[in-house]
């Protein structure tokens, strides 16, 4: 249990570096981090009937976990997704290539999606932003 408290803890504090910068203006660290994605555009999420399927990765998909699927971003890249209309965001991992509907950019799993109310709209303008962190044990994260 503590374990998990420190996880979300390490994750909430990475978000804030990210969404917050992690120096003041003009510091020459703000000018080494790395050019990450974003990306405007319209987000979906799976419908039921893709539950247990297997993904692009290989992986089984479950409405249950924060995952989503992207047409180029490389599999367990972390994303942040916001929905500008009512300031609330997930952080999700690609495991799946998709959306394959135009003006869509990404598909999202159902809990994605509930968290942040795109879940009964069917579809919403987000924007999403790739995090600056190594991915490779980002996986374990997931059963929060």
């Amino acid at each position: 249990m503590i374990s998990t408290y420190i996880k979300i803890s390490f994750l909430l504090g990475l978000i804030f570096c990210v969404t917050n910068g992690f120096a003041q203006s003009g510091d020459s660290l703000r000018n080494t981090l790395p050019n990450l994605f974003s990306q405007k555009g319209y987000a979906s999420f799976y419908a039921q009937k893709f539950e247990g399927r297997k993904t692009a990765n290989g992986e089984r998909y479950s409405n249950k976990l924060l995952t989503a699927a992207h047409r180029t971003l490389p599999f367990n890249t972390l994303i942040k997704v916001s929905n500008p209309r009512n300031g609330r965001w997930v952080i999700v991992r690609i495991n799946d290539r998709g959306p394959y509907v135009k003006k869509r950019i990404i598909d999202l799993s159902e809990r994605a999606a509930r968290h942040i109310g795109v879940f009964m709209q069917g579809h919403a303008k987000v924007l999403i932003q790739e995090l600056p962190v190594d991915t490779s044990q980002v996986w374990k994260f997931e059963s929060w």
